[in-house]
């Protein structure tokens, strides 16, 4: 705001109206320099700072302001609630493990070079063998499957009988379900991409071009799709999804570069609520990110979604048949941001999360009534003076303050946050779906990108049985060898969900 100085008013009022004026321009500046100075230490941080979120021990020790609508402070519940935790050990576990007993062992014998001994001249007698081990790598090997079918005529009649010859994955391809099972796990549960495969078969004196491994690929994918079905039926049979997105570089030949797709997930994990169900991962790629992907993945869920703060999620809940419930890990990754960047309001704010999150971890395991219960108990006390606390900082800040985004992003979502007290199927986070999406995004590292979106939706397709597997504690290589052979044998279709890649007693 510029003033003519020569030409001031001598009217009292009028200098005290332009004075005013001033004063708050100045104000409207500073909050913007500090707006601005804040985004600043957050690009910084994220560019420079390190990645885990985590509190130092001493910050916890902090003396922060004291304020009469502090929530009441964290009392030790483990007399109250069983620890399921276990015992730590007290002794130090060695630091060379025993190596496993199912690996094949080869015996080597190293004989003393002398028969007689060498001091005295007398006969050497057995003692006893010492005996160590020694972890040995062999290689990999290709071999070539030759298969004979031999012919058998009648001379009466002269008709020539042969048995037929075997199904194959795709017409005309030479691998084995053994060879796709294995390039399938590389690329998508080791993320080494095709060409580098193609590399390693060559050192092999294989020569197999990338778009063979490609084309196997897709064989693969077309005969495995069945199976992503049933797993999303099976994901949506559930109480409680987790959902969530990342993005996944399509190549766009159109234009010479890529454009930038989506990766949805969805996962169940009853696991943190005593349920038996086995834990499932389903993945689907589309071009974008738009609201009507995710209605049409769950148009067939009913039940409750766990989220992080996409808002196209909240379209779901239109007709009540799905209820949202927020992720505190993405709130407290907020407040956390502005806690490295020096801002003792967050720091506290964290301070009053955490104590939820103390709590969770003694609940953990537990059946959802009993969870409900001391959730009601111990969790909704916090939950309600949090908000208060919250309400009332807002209500300081000026509104285009950083901290003030951090703290309406919070009370926007408020209710879903909170929903998890009066549920106890719900946990704090989305932490199980995040950690599913966690090597995609490795192998998407290393692919760069999907050469289209069919090669995008092979992705999905191989990485939600794969990542199901690992949940499930099933090896992938071996499970997909065995499920593509079964499957081009002709398992019949009527009992597909027989060759999920479950524990065989596991009920879901």
């Amino acid at each position: 705001m510029r003033i003519a100085l020569d030409s001031l008013p001598f009217d009292p009022i009028t200098l005290q109206t332009m004075v005013r004026d001033l004063a708050g321009a100045v104000d409207e500046r500073q909050i913007e320099i500090d707006r601005l100075r804040q985004m600043i230490r957050e690009f910084q941080r994220a560019r420079f700072g390190r990645r885990a979120e985590t509190l130092e021990p001493d910050q916890l020790l902090l003396t922060l302001e004291a304020n009469a609508d502090q929530p009441p402070p964290i009392t030790p519940i483990s007399t109250t609630l069983p620890d399921i935790s276990g015992t730590a050990p007290t002794v130090k576990p060695p630091h060379r493990k025993h190596l496993s007993e199912h690996l094949p062992r080869t015996d080597v014998t190293i004989l003393p070079d002398v028969t007689a001994c060498p001091s005295r001249g007398g006969v050497l007698r057995d003692a006893g063998t010492t005996t160590s081990e020694m972890l040995d790598w062999v290689p990999a090997s290709v071999r070539v499957v030759r298969i004979n079918r031999p012919k058998c005529a009648c001379r009466a009649c002269g008709t020539l009988h042969q048995a037929p010859a075997p199904e194959r994955i795709a017409e005309g391809c030479l691998a084995t379900p053994g060879l796709i099972a294995h390039v399938l796990t590389s690329r998508y549960c080791d993320h080494l991409p095709l060409y580098r495969q193609s590399q390693m078969l060559a050192r092999h004196g294989v020569t197999l071009a990338r778009s063979t491994l490609a084309d196997w690929v897709k064989a693969a994918a077309w005969w495995l799709a069945p199976l992503r079905d049933q797993l999303m039926n099976h994901v949506c049979a559930a109480e409680r999804v987790f959902a969530d997105d990342t993005s996944l570089p399509i190549l766009d030949p159109g234009r010479g570069r890529t454009r930038t797709g989506r990766l949805w997930a969805y996962a169940r994990d009853d696991r943190s609520f005593g349920g038996t169900a086995p834990p499932a991962v389903v993945f689907y790629a589309t071009p974008d990110r738009t609201a009507s992907w995710p209605a049409r993945h769950l148009q067939t869920y009913r039940g409750v979604l766990q989220v992080d703060g996409y808002a196209g999620f909240e379209q779901l809940t239109q007709d009540g048949k799905i209820h949202l419930a927020a992720c505190w890990a993405h709130t407290r990754r907020k407040f956390y941001e502005l806690h490295q960047t020096g801002s003792p309001m967050a720091t506290e704010a964290l301070m009053q999360i955490r104590s939820l999150y103390e709590i969770e971890a003694s609940v953990r395991g537990l059946p959802p009534d009993q969870r409900k219960t001391l959730r009601e108990e111990h969790s909704r006390p916090r939950v309600e003076a949090l908000e208060l606390w919250l309400r009332q900082k807002l209500a300081l800040l000026p509104s285009r303050a950083r901290l003030a985004e951090v703290i309406r992003y919070a009370l926007n979502r408020w209710d879903d946050l909170a929903r998890f007290v009066g549920d106890g199927r719900i946990d704090l986070d989305t932490n199980p779906v995040e950690r599913a999406i966690r090597p995609v995004t490795l192998g998407r590292k290393n692919a760069l990108f999907a050469g289209s979106e069919g090669g995008a939706n092979r992705w999905a397709i191989v990485a939600s049985l794969i990542e199901t597997a690992k949940l499930n504690g099933i090896e992938p290589f071996s499970w997909l060898r065995d499920v593509l052979t079964r499957m081009i044998d002709g398992h019949p279709a009527a009992r597909i969900s027989e060759l999920l890649p479950f524990p065989q007693n596991a009920n879901g």
